[in-house]
């Protein structure tokens, strides 16, 4: 049995679809049986349900026929692999040559063959040398690609003028042009009305607009959202808060401007979006733009009501919020895709919502509507309009998510296939109340897998005074964008959530750069791996040469600052006293071809699984 699918359905009585997996080695096959095993049961009663359950997928003979003969043929020769890997695991020497030249079959990259070869002799030295060379080569890339981010912050330290303390701005990046935008925002005490670009390259702020309305611009303004088309060079700015004072019938038009970053020049496009068949005036919602279509989206936030008449009694208001819409910059014209009533995208506010361009999918995440913080994850295709809802966001999966929140910051590379997500104001439902906890999470696409990468949870102020020049404090509120040319992240001001100081905002600038190992870096883990086996081969031998080559080639490869390092080569000298009970009953010879055939085997995990002998082993098929 080959498992498919492992999901769940909802409690309704609502069709739902789901992808099975339908390849092996890249190739589709062909399915006679489905078997479908419930996990578990929905309500305390344990009623019965009734399925209905409907497959689609190709059965055009010719095809299937394809996939039967592709697949037989695949089970074939994976069956002839596996029985070439154990003979040579055994030193079984003329059978595996035999089966060799009978199947004519190859186990592995004739490359992966060449380092059996060097490894089975013994030779350390050209065996370190042939995993510097695959390294070198890209050989290794695949592996590299496959683990897990390490967070480096860096804080940016700039010469005035540069922005002051603000949460709720707004920024946007102009990889073309290297630059940063940034504008408005709250200070703690009112709205702003400056804009800012900071050149990366020169590490230098300018001041383009003390105050943008004057210059033609947007009025000072917070919880709006920003745009930029790189290819036109172009800014597009819509929305904001007002406190309910200051909500009068003129006050609640839904401007709509656009900045041209050549010119230095703000046009109005519209006083009132809501007129043209847009949202109304609206803020905490997301915008994101599709270059090439040149259609900008705009998903969620709240929409602004008037104040009670004065004489009226005040009575509390439900929340409205706005559905999805897009708008096309070369016809001016606005689409209503989805209401704010529709099931199958919840509207919402805070939360995160980026665009695809090779996919063509908008991906939102999280969020919050009324009193509730939602967690889930699903994508609409722009295209087609279908709806895939990615996670449901359940109690059972928050270990392996981004915490229930508000203000989460999302960015994402196409080019890698990732979503970054930096969250903000979380909620702790067993405390009921509100937690500043920032962690920084990676979707990776392809796999459909959420990786936590950072956290920074310590709620001692004392510890973040000491930290403030090695990463950021918790905090809402703040901006986040994203470099996708050279894979770095940039985080400027927001609010740490300080019940002391309900006023303060932060004015610091960081620069994240998510690392994985380099190639010198992996060469060296290759090397201890290397001269840790032939360590212990010596002490099979010779153990006065095992110390020395201990104290020497082994110890000048070693990290003596890092804790594990340090702490694991301590431990190496008790190897050359272990009792060895394979040494009764196998001769030393074959004892040591089967200690290289383990590092051969731990060194082939390093190269694409397309390269290498099967991972698994005919020992795992024996039943005990």
């Amino acid at each position: 049995m080959l498992e498919l699918l492992e999901a769940g359905l909802k409690n309704d009585s609502k069709p739902e679809t789901f992808f099975l997996r339908h390849k092996v080695g890249g190739k589709p096959f062909a399915c006679r049986y489905l078997k479908i095993v419930p996990i578990q049961s929905w309500g305390s009663s344990f009623n019965f349900t009734v399925w209905y359950v409907e497959l689609s997928g190709n059965t055009d003979w010719h095809d299937v026929k394809d996939g039967i003969h592709w697949l037989s043929k695949h089970r074939e020769n994976e069956t002839v692999r596996f029985c070439m890997k154990f003979l040579r695991q055994m030193n079984y020497t003329a059978a595996f040559d035999s089966l060799k030249q009978e199947s004519n079959i190859l186990l592995e990259h004739p490359a992966l063959s060449e380092l059996f070869d060097i490894v089975s002799s013994g030779e350390y030295l050209k065996t370190e040398q042939f995993m510097d060379s695959a390294v070198q080569n890209g050989m290794l890339n695949s592996y590299i690609s496959k683990l897990d981010y390490k967070p480096s912050w860096k804080s940016i330290n700039t010469d005035r003028p540069r922005p002051g303390m603000r949460g709720g701005h707004q920024m946007c990046l102009d990889s073309y042009s290297d630059t940063i935008f940034l504008l408005g925002g709250w200070d703690g005490h009112h709205d702003l009305s400056d804009f800012w670009s900071y050149h990366v390259s020169s590490n230098t702020w300018t001041n383009l607009s003390t105050d943008t309305k004057a210059d033609g611009g947007p009025s000072a303004r917070s919880c709006h959202k920003v745009c930029v088309d790189p290819e036109r060079r172009q800014i597009f700015v819509l929305g904001r808060y007002l406190d309910i004072q200051f909500r009068t019938a003129g006050s609640l038009k839904s401007d709509f401007y656009v900045y041209n970053i050549e010119s230095n020049e703000w046009m109005k496009i519209t006083d009132d979006t809501s007129s043209m068949g847009g949202p109304k005036l609206i803020f905490d919602h997301q915008m994101c733009i599709d270059v090439k279509k040149r259609i900008i989206y705009v998903f969620g936030g709240r929409v602004l009501q008037p104040a009670p008449i004065s004489g009226e009694v005040s009575t509390h208001q439900e929340p409205v919020y706005s559905g999805l819409y897009s708008y096309h910059v070369s016809t001016n014209t606005w689409l209503l895709i989805s209401t704010e009533h529709d099931t199958l995208i919840r509207s919402r506010v805070g939360h995160s919502m980026l665009f695809h361009p090779i996919y063509r999918k908008l991906y939102v995440f999280a969020g919050q509507r009324n009193k509730d913080y939602l967690n889930d994850f699903f994508s609409y295709d722009v295209d087609s309009g279908v709806v895939e809802q990615i996670s449901e966001g359940f109690s059972r999966d928050c270990a392996n998510l981004p915490a229930a929140g508000f203000t989460h910051r999302a960015t994402i590379d196409s080019d890698l296939d990732e979503i970054y997500v930096l969250s903000g104001l979380s909620k702790d439902k067993d405390k009921r109340d509100d937690q500043v906890q920032n962690s920084f999470w990676v979707y990776y696409i392809q796999q459909n897998k959420w990786v936590c990468v950072y956290k920074s949870e310590v709620p001692n102020v004392q510890y973040w005074n000491k930290t403030q020049t090695l990463e950021p404090c918790p905090r809402f509120a703040h901006q986040v964008v994203y470099d996708s040319l050279r894979k770095v992240h940039y985080l400027f001001g927001g609010n740490p959530g300080m019940s002391c100081l309900p006023k303060l905002r932060l004015d610091d600038f960081w620069k994240l750069t998510l690392l994985r190992p380099s190639n010198p870096q992996l060469i060296r883990q290759c090397k201890i791996l290397i001269r840790k086996y032939k360590f212990k081969e010596l002490s099979y031998t010779n153990m006065l040469e095992a110390m020395i080559y201990l104290q020497s080639s082994l110890y000048e490869v070693i990290d003596h600052t890092h804790p594990v390092e340090s702490l694991e080569f301590a431990k190496l000298p008790t190897v050359m006293f272990e009792t060895n009970t394979c040494r009764k009953h196998q001769s030393l010879n074959h004892e040591i071809y089967l200690h290289r055939t383990k590092l051969f085997d731990e060194l082939a995990s390093f190269f694409p699984e397309s390269m290498t002998q099967p991972r698994a082993s005919l020992f795992d098929i024996v039943p005990l």
